[in-house]
């Protein structure tokens, strides 16, 4: 069966879609229409959901950023056991802790070599110069990298960080110690994340020799698995295989992600064999894929849709009108609409599968009634006017926030709230919501690690309102001290305690309104093997292999395709 038979037979099922093949050529990057003319065991082509923000993890915090960046072009001192959230060596061979907590030495692998451009070659292995550079630029103002590029290190600072490290010491040029100010149970985890991605210092020296330092976070230089070759905006990123790479795995010769906002066209594309594999399918796809055997790779996620209320802003600094719309909106009909019944509702901030997760926090009543009796104690009882910001992207939490924009919309509507409905370029919509612009946004989060901090520090803390990935701006100082309390203990059933408190904390105050929890999927072509997506959502292009296409494979049965 031809690919333009698979096709008509997937567009049939899709509304829409055969609209969008009209405009499929256009929107081919050469890089997806190359798979033809060169060895497909070489060409790995992911289409994936937008333009990343930025190319060094330390400066941005989306996952389509994180995607592009932290495990193709570089590597953190400790990773994750593929498809596991087990802490395993990366950069760093080995290490030691002590028995206060307060010191971590590492030992680095001495054979890990640098990435090479048209404009840097590398002298040396990586050492332990570059794991001091890549992290006192985000800890020290007085660094001469730390204003480059904004001087804005959102995940740093989340996590408060710069308060957390005391200082960091070379005790050998194979080794580096973090010294704390506190004991951090989740300082491993922390240190698995994208932004602690190291650089190289060689490459800075280098930059600040061509007078172009902010280079090194739009050229970038790391020692993963794959070297960065050329990005355009809103098509493709190319990727070259690093030979040199310190860790033997399979890894095909070239990866491009071709770059496809729209799903209903990433499908398509997919559909028409031009990408090996699809990032963020709709349900609907999943429903399609599901009932022609087509290969699914998916994990139950760490993740959280929610709805974001800026508590800066009148009337979203009354904690009655917050409580008031999370009780206005029909979650049921968001989970059957957007979701097609694939995701699971939402009570607390951190997923069930959490080891803190609290049981006893009541479900989100839906009542339109109790909500305008509310917003009349609060002293709206002729209702207001708010923006909902919606994210243009889709994500494994949200597959279509627009959708969910909309149904938002119609609910408030009936408690006599009007509501329009805001979008940007995902660049610009991520600048201007960490701003504060906006009075409410649609977003979410896959966490980074397993740790429950990874949600509540980043996403509600204090220090992450001010400059992180806190949109709701809430700062609660007893929310606060529970959860910098349970990150200074080891024992994980008192720790939990601090967390339920903090669990019930949030519902009161409501400075979000929680949606959904959701699996991690992508849509694999037959002939791809070795693709793994962990618990937090990353996908490893390491060990992923092409194999020749069977002749006889189908994407979808004859009978249908007919």
């Amino acid at each position: 069966m031809s690919n333009h038979s698979v096709y008509n037979s997937i567009a049939k099922k899709v509304p829409g879609l055969a609209v969008l093949t009209l405009l499929l050529c256009s929107a081919c990057t050469p890089d997806a229409s190359e798979k033809a003319g060169q060895n497909s065991r070489e060409l790995l082509v992911y289409c994936s959901e937008g333009s990343p923000d930025g190319f060094n993890p330390q400066l941005v915090t989306s996952g389509t950023s994180y995607d592009a960046t932290a495990n193709i072009i570089y590597n953190q001192l400790v990773t994750y056991r593929p498809g596991t959230t087990e802490i395993a060596p990366s950069l760093a061979k080995s290490w030691r802790i002590s028995n206060d907590g307060l010191r971590y030495t590492f030992n680095l692998r001495k054979d890990v070599a640098f990435h090479g451009s048209q404009i840097f070659t590398p002298s040396r292995p990586m050492n332990a110069d570059d794991v001091l550079f890549s992290f006192n630029r985000q800890r020290l103002r007085s660094h001469p990298y730390h204003g480059i590029s904004g001087g804005r290190y959102p995940y740093f600072t989340a996590q408060s960080l710069d308060q957390l490290i005391k200082d960091i010491r070379k005790t050998g040029e194979h080794q580096v110690q973090f010294v704390l100010s506190r004991p951090e149970s989740p300082f491993l985890s922390i240190l698995a994340t994208p932004f602690a991605s190291v650089l190289s210092a060689e490459y800075a020296e280098q930059l600040n020799r061509l007078r172009h330092p902010e280079w090194i976070d739009s050229k970038p230089i790391g020692t993963g698995p794959f070297r960065f070759e050329r990005y355009e905006p809103d098509a493709y990123i190319r990727y070259k295989r690093f030979d040199n790479y310190f860790a033997d795995t399979k890894r095909v010769k070239n990866l491009v992600f071709a770059i496809t906002p729209d799903a209903a066209m990433r499908f398509a594309r997919f559909s028409a064999g031009e990408c090996d594999l699809m990032s963020y399918p709709l349900p609907v796809h999943l429903k399609v894929a599901q009932k022609n055997d087509l290969k699914i790779v998916q994990t139950p996620g760490l993740n959280v849709a929610y709805w974001a209320f800026n508590t800066e802003k009148p009337p979203f600094d009354d904690e009655k009108v917050r409580r008031a719309l999370t009780m206005a909106i029909d979650r049921e009909a968001i989970l059957q609409t957007v979701y097609d019944r694939q995701a699971s509702l939402a009570t607390n901030p951190i997923p069930p599968s959490s080891w803190a997760y609290n049981q006893d926090i009541n479900k989100i009543t839906f009542s339109k009634r109790k909500a305008l009796e509310l917003l009349r104690d609060a002293g709206y009882a002729n209702g207001f006017s708010i923006d909902i910001w919606a994210m243009p992207i889709q994500r494994a939490y949200n597959p279509n926030a627009r959708k969910m924009a909309e149904m938002i919309q119609q609910d408030l509507a009936d408690i006599n709230v009007d509501a329009r409905i805001i979008t940007y370029e995902w660049g610009t919509f991520l600048a201007r919501v960490a701003q504060g612009q906006h009075h409410s946004v649609l977003l979410g989060w896959n966490a980074d690690n397993a740790d429950p901090n990874n949600f509540f520090t980043p996403l509600l803390s204090c220090s992450s309102a001010v400059s992180g990935n806190n949109y709701s701006k809430w700062c609660d100082k007893e929310f606060d001290r529970l959860i910098l309390k349970a990150r200074t203990l080891s024992e994980q059933p008192v720790r939990k305690r601090y967390y339920d408190e903090a669990q019930k904390i949030f519902k009161q105050q409501a400075p979000w309104l929680t949606i959904a929890h959701a699996n991690n999927s992508v849509l694999v072509q037959p002939n791809i093997s070795g693709l793994i997506i962990s618990p937090i959502g990353n996908i490893n292009f390491e060990g992923v292999t092409i194999s020749k296409p069977d002749p006889t494979t189908r994407v979808l049965p004859q009978k249908e395709a007919d």
